[in-house]
């Protein structure tokens, strides 16, 4: 296929981002929604366009990828975590379909997961399909980006970014944030593995610091903290938080160079309010004995940004290089959004 044609799109997982971008790739007809697969016994046999809009007439649900029809692209929203992903995906490319991931651990999988990453880029390659990682962060937003903007300067001596980001829009992942529980019980949970914070520093720090040639000597991911308890409760669609209970945290970590930190990140996690007082924009800072340059945004929607990385993504996917790729391996007109005209740019 050519970049920009119509694939055919398989599902994987109806959750709340796999359901907002089978919507969106079929509302834009960027795409053609023809299955999905989900776990949810009650999901198994159902119509897909009553979950998913504007999916195809007939297409169904089912529980496992035996069951589904063949696709171009396959998009896999299940987990964070690259060995779990790792035999969904390898299911799907001996099936022959290219796959697009927003498991965070695939973001950069060479750095931490190398041999998971090696298998599946073998894999991959061997079938002539593609499998990217993506989403917005990582992806976008603590690695592409400032990768990119690290053009307008030389020499990079340090990157820091500081990030607000609004959680409420998010499902079955806000449990790894501890929202809702108050000091004792994200104290108790955290030291038991169940409050983790953001799955993706490391891949997003070992993408950035591989761009700019930087052989990192570590990288140190603090451990989440409560930064607001709420004084009444907030309620989204996915959760509700008692006063007094954890309603944001700060979850940050550094890339070191020779004793040095070379990337520094921090973000603010939360269900909130204005009166809160949490920055509205995000920031990037790269300095460099050239110049120091300074970006900033207003806020930037995390769980609808993922949707619109990936929705912007999959239609160039079945065109991309086989193996497995990350954002920057990709020409930048790849993951930009389409220009809403009725005409067609020349390419």
């Amino acid at each position: 296929m050519r970049a920009f044609d119509t694939p055919t799109v398989l599902l994987i997982g109806l959750g709340a981002v796999g359901r907002a971008v089978g919507g969106r790739l079929a509302a834009s007809a960027s795409a053609e929604i023809i299955g999905a697969v989900d776990l949810a016994p009650a999901l198994n046999g159902a119509e897909l366009a009553s979950i998913v809009e504007g999916a195809a007439p007939g297409a169904r649900v089912s529980t496992s990828i035996t069951d589904a029809p063949d696709a171009d692209v396959a998009f896999v929203a299940t987990t964070s975590f690259a060995a779990q992903v790792e035999p969904i995906i390898a299911e799907l490319l001996d099936r022959g379909m290219n796959v697009v991931t927003i498991c965070e651990e695939l973001g950069y999988g060479f750095y931490d997961h190398e041999p998971i990453a090696r298998r599946l880029d073998e894999h991959a390659r061997r079938a002539g399909l593609t499998v990217l990682g993506t989403g917005c962060n990582p992806g976008i937003l603590l690695d592409t980006l400032p990768l990119l903007l690290s053009s307008l300067t030389l020499g990079v001596d340090r990157i820091t970014i500081r990030r607000t980001a609004e959680m409420s829009g998010y499902g079955g992942i806000l449990s790894k944030f501890g929202f809702g529980l108050d000091a004792d019980q994200f104290a108790q949970r955290r030291e038991a593995g169940e409050v983790i914070g953001h799955v993706g520093f490391r891949e997003s720090i070992a993408a950035l610091a591989g761009g700019l040639g930087w052989a990192l000597d570590e990288i140190v991911v603090d451990a989440p903290e409560p930064v607001l308890f709420t004084s009444h409760e907030r309620t989204t669609s996915q959760v509700v938080l008692a006063a007094g209970t954890i309603a944001a945290l700060r979850h940050a970590a550094r890339g070191i160079v020779d004793g040095r930190v070379v990337v520094d990140t921090s973000i603010d996690f939360g269900i909130l309010e204005p009166a809160d007082g949490f920055p509205d924009g995000d920031r990037w800072m790269i300095e460099s004995g050239a110049q120091t340059l300074e970006f900033s945004s207003s806020r930037i929607d995390s769980a609808s940004s993922t949707v619109a990385v990936a929705s912007n993504v999959i239609p160039s996917v079945p065109a991309a290089l086989p193996g497995l790729l990350t954002m920057a391996d990709l020409p930048p007109r790849h993951v930009a959004a389409r220009a809403h005209t009725a005409g067609r740019a020349g390419r």
